[in-house]
């Protein structure tokens, strides 16, 4: 097993006298030492305390993976990134920066002698190199305002790096004489995204000369235009690829902006070519997303991710590849239902690794690109998140399960066996006894079977009944698959002595296209009764006390408890609903991604001769609030844009008004998530306390 080995202060003296620095020299230890636990069972304080590993990256000769890990100060409220490096075939693992600068983006430079990685020191953030042990950390840009991404060119002659561009004026721009003056005036929509206000900026990427001197400006491809590249508020530098000449980048975009924005998913490819300066649409043709994309280790070939549908942001993600010298198309996922994410060449550019979602586990799979055939690789319990094939052939990959949190393996390709690379969290899991996760099969009112996880209380006793959670997963087009989740954590939840009922339940993916979207303008349809299913066919174990169930989730789970809670029969004796949807009619007015609400509605209530969508709002929560009965909790983020926090004032107050026992769990600075590490302890503290008084009794 290997251990985490944190570099001595390096002061080595160059021969002309100066000293070199290090990014891991710093007196103070960011990087906190293993919890002396005092029981084995989960705790939230215990949960927040697990690194996060994360930003992996292979290193050009394809034998060293530079990797970072995040570390919450609980005391301080605020987490720590450091980075790390560890030999593909084994070995220390070695800690190459220790500082509070939270380094971001790090990545190998082509010729896999320095590391690049984003952080502001003194302002803004900008780009920094350092040696592959952390020493002689060198500032590259300085460039005004900072930069988000980065990436270098393969030949080391340019750079690509994001940067917020200002295009739109603030009402003070508008009233210069009213400097104080704090107010937004709107004359369309996309104004809000997510957990973020328009901040009247733009993501640009610009290229830049690397090697001479400090970057201090580059050449904006997107100069002037109301777009973002890479698009706001998730996308990142995956969404930008550099040919391997260095002579061109491809670059995602949705050219679209307000009303059109929200109707469309339409994102298409760009090719930049830097010699020409000549900018080509390279899938304007398919109408529904195109992202990130990747060239093949010659350049003869880019491939991505597209779907099919515009609006649909659920499609079937397929595998597109695209001859670079003759343009020809190839759609590798015709004939195969499954998404996939990731994409990755082999080092040969024959083949292209990736990760997609099969019976509720995420599977690393392999595509041959001169017969088109797929072959998954790997099977077990557990979800790859990201695939790379090292030089010795071998995969490095990053995994997680319902009982532990990230670490990075190497697979085998031949027999899809691993061997972990990485044991950050091994001192705090060996502490632990997790429970035992089980996977079943239930039958649904339509005969057909669904993939239900049972996940029982560690040191389960099969002699003892046990309140029960029915948990109900968001999305809607989420997957209920073997992921980690530092809120919605199973294991978690399990500590708190419950058994967990989590279905796989009609709109989820990794059963078929059919099953994933049957959900879409059905909502209180066959998912609903599903929903009953799995808690039903559990309810009749010894093990599980039937008269003491109760109903959790978030987002569209949110909104399958409020609709629950007016629909169970007598089911369950206490809700939880986080982010969720109450009133449909204010949902599609308030939200922000209208494409989304279209596809999965069917269109506006005002629309009455759209039957439809009509039937879609027959299905809205507070229509049922009448037959409320049974306590809710209701927890809502300020900042969530997408379901915004009124739903959940709205279920909360009809739940008092109702005479129904309620709690409101809010959070101003938090959004459809919860983030930091005091309001995630808060929030699982909350959650425990009210189950336990409705359930526990």
């Amino acid at each position: 097993m290997k251990k985490l080995v944190i570099l001595p202060v390096l002061a080595l003296l160059l021969s002309v006298g100066t000293k070199q620095k290090s990014m891991a020299e710093e007196n103070k230890t960011y990087v906190p030492d293993t919890p002396k636990l005092s029981s084995d069972v989960m705790t939230p304080e215990v949960l927040w305390s697990f690194g996060r590993i994360g930003n992996t990256e292979l290193s050009p000769d394809g034998k060293t993976v530079l990797f970072g890990v995040t570390y919450y100060h609980i005391d301080e409220d605020k987490p720590y990134r450091e980075l790390y490096t560890v030999p593909v075939k084994g070995g220390d693992v070695k800690q190459i920066t220790n500082t509070a600068l939270n380094e971001s983006g790090a990545q190998w430079r082509p010729d896999g002698k320095k590391i690049g990685c984003l952080f502001a020191k003194d302002g803004d953030m900008q780009l920094w190199e350092m040696n592959p042990d952390g020493s002689n950390p060198t500032q590259i840009s300085a460039i005004e305002g900072g930069i988000s991404g980065f990436k270098y060119s393969p030949d080391q002659k340019h750079i690509l790096y994001v940067k917020a561009i200002k295009l739109d004026e603030t009402i003070n721009d508008l009233f210069p004489d009213m400097p104080k003056a704090n107010a937004r005036l709107e004359s369309d929509l996309m104004y809000r995204h997510w957990d973020s206000w328009h901040d009247y900026t733009y993501n640009h990427p610009f290229i830049a000369a690397y090697g001479e001197g400090m970057i201090t400006a580059g050449t904006d491809l997107l100069e002037g235009k109301r777009y973002d590249s890479p698009g706001k508020p998730f996308d990142g530098i995956e969404e930008l690829a550099w040919s391997p000449d260095g002579r061109q980048v491809v670059y995602s975009c949705k050219k679209m902006t307000g009303k059109a924005y929200s109707l469309s998913t339409n994102s298409d490819l760009y090719l930049y070519d830097l010699a020409s300066k000549k900018t080509v649409n390279l899938t304007e043709e398919n109408k529904g997303y195109d992202k990130s994309p990747t060239f093949s280790p010659d350049g003869s070939k880019l491939a991505w991710t597209s779907m099919e549908r515009d609006g649909y942001e659920a499609d079937q993600t397929r595998v597109f590849v695209r001859d670079m010298k003759t343009g020809k198309t190839t759609n590798y996922s015709k004939d195969w239902e499954q998404h996939a994410s990731h994409l990755s060449w082999s080092r040969d550019g024959k083949s292209i690794f990736f990760i997609s979602d099969i019976h509720a586990t995420d599977e690393i799979y392999q595509l041959d690109l001169a017969s088109g055939k797929i072959d998954r690789l790997t099977d077990g319990v557990h979800n790859y998140q990201t695939v790379v094939e090292a030089a010795d052939g071998q995969l490095v990959a990053q995994k997680v399960s319902m009982s532990q949190p990230a670490e990075l393996y190497v697979v085998n390709p031949k027999n899809g066996k691993d061997e972990p690379l990485t044991a950050v969290n091994k001192g705090t899991l060996d502490q632990l006894e997790m429970g035992k996760v089980e996977e079943r099969w239930v039958k649904t009112v339509d005969d057909k079977e669904m993939l239900v996880w049972v996940i029982y209380p560690p040191h389960f006793d099969p002699n003892k009944k046990y309140p029960t959670l029915l948990y109900c997963q968001g999305g809607p087009q989420g997957t209920v698959s073997q992921f980690w989740s530092y809120r919605w954590n199973f294991q978690m939840m399990a500590a708190n002595d419950y058994i967990i009922v989590a279905p796989n339940r009609r709109g989820l993916p990794g059963f078929g296209m059919e099953w994933l979207e049957q959900i879409s303008k059905d909502y209180g349809g066959l998912n609903i009764q599903d929903y009953f299913s799995a808690i039903d066919a559990l309810a009749k174990e010894p093990f599980v006390d039937e008269n003491r169930l109760g109903a959790v989730g978030a987002s569209y789970g949110g909104f399958s408890v409020n609709y629950l809670a007016g629909h169970h029969e007598g089911r369950f004796k206490a809700f939880i609903s986080h982010c969720g949807i109450f009133n449909f009619d204010q949902m599609y007015v308030t939200t922000e991604e209208m494409w989304f609400e279209n596809w999965d509605i069917g269109g506006p209530y005002w629309d009455k001769s759209n039957q439809v969508a009509q039937r879609s709002y027959s299905f809205s929560p507070h229509l049922f609030v009448e037959k409320w009965d049974t306590p809710i909790l209701v927890i809502h983020g300020e900042k969530d844009f997408r379901i915004p926090y009124t739903q959940g004032m709205g279920a909360f107050n009809a739940a008092v008004l109702r005479d129904v026992p309620a709690q409101f769990l809010y959070f101003p600075e938090e959004s459809h998530w919860v983030t930091s590490a005091q309001n995630g302890i808060v929030w699982q503290r909350v959650f425990k306390n009210w189950l336990d008084k409705w359930l526990k009794k």
